[in-house]
């Protein structure tokens, strides 16, 4: 069995030609076993892939090779198979989605895992810790006293982050934020020094780092990854706990699905009766729309529908 690893990284950069970085990275990745969903824009570098362990090594070499990212960070997890269902590397506007400019220079400090344990082990009541994830990755695991912003998207985190202003004690108030991977706090935190918060805090790389690093101390749950696994457990060493559970019976489970019915497609979670019962729907109500819906294939983690192949449609 091959080994391969699953990197997550992120650096903020100037860029001068993003369209030239993405034909080098595909030049490189060329007769490699490779896949991933790799963003460059003009502000750096916002990655995710899978790959044979000796072409990760590889990888990561010639891209710190570069001198715009000597200094990237890689998180790394480990896994039997590639976990993304193709390879993707192309230009994007933004890293993070926000349309609204935000001032690096003004982001959170930055807390090492070994220090944001410590933190909240000693938080007051005058400590917010914010989850800055969407509400599915929240269902699934999250840290012990963590808020959850209530927002439709994260474009809207701005308006929250004004609203949050008038809440709080500008001074006082000791906001200690997290996501996945990192990259969302850079900008997130960065808005909150902008609207007048004096003690701003985020966690350096992530949960998916914490639990590299220190565990599962003070994290409930699993942890939701945008690829095939869906659902990870954040340190590999440990058992992690179950919180969630099935949408239709409300039995404890971690495991999501898409719904079969191609005009739904919700991410839900659901227990093996539940699942067997709806044939891989979310409702009764998709599961009656018979030719709408794709043949359930019983199976113990289930990956993301893929699109079909555009010979498969044309056939």
């Amino acid at each position: 069995m091959k080994n391969y690893f699953v990197l997550a990284y992120y650096h903020f950069t100037h860029i001068e030609d993003p369209a030239k970085e993405v034909a080098l990275h595909h030049a490189f990745f060329k007769g490699r076993d490779v896949k991933s969903r790799i963003y460059i824009s003009p502000e750096g570098i916002n990655g995710q892939m899978s790959a044979e362990m000796h072409d990760a090594e590889a990888y990561m070499e010639w891209l710190r090779a570069n001198p715009a990212f000597k200094d990237i960070e890689f998180k790394i997890h480990h896994y039997h198979e590639n976990v993304f269902p193709k390879l993707t590397v192309k230009v994007k506007k933004q890293l993070v989605a926000m349309d609204e400019p935000a001032d690096l220079a003004l982001t959170g400090e930055h807390l090492s895992a070994e220090k944001w344990k410590q933190m909240i082990a000693s938080r007051d009541d005058n400590t917010l810790i914010l989850d800055v994830r969407n509400d599915y990755e929240w269902r699934l695991g999250h840290f012990e006293g963590a808020d959850l912003p209530t927002l439709e998207q994260f474009r809207e985190f701005p308006s929250y982050a004004r609203k949050l202003k008038e809440e709080k004690d500008l001074e006082n108030t000791k906001v200690m934020m997290y996501c996945t991977g990192g990259i969302r706090c850079e900008l997130y935190s960065a808005l909150l020094k902008k609207e007048g918060f004096k003690n701003v805090f985020q966690l350096q790389g992530g949960v998916i780092k914490y639990g590299l690093e220190e565990g599962t101390k003070h994290w409930k749950g699993k942890l939701f990854v945008f690829d095939d696994r869906l659902a990870v457990p954040i340190s590999e060493k440990e058992t992690s706990e179950i919180i969630s559970a099935c949408h239709a019976c409300e039995t404890s489970c971690d495991v999501y699905y898409n719904c079969a019915n191609m005009d739904c497609n919700e991410l839900f979670l659901c227990c093996p009766n539940c699942i067997d019962n709806f044939k891989g729907c979310c409702s009764a109500a998709c599961l009656a729309e018979e030719d709408r819906v794709r043949p359930y294939e019983k199976e113990g983690r289930p990956k993301p529908f893929r699109k079909m192949p555009k010979q498969r449609k044309e056939e």
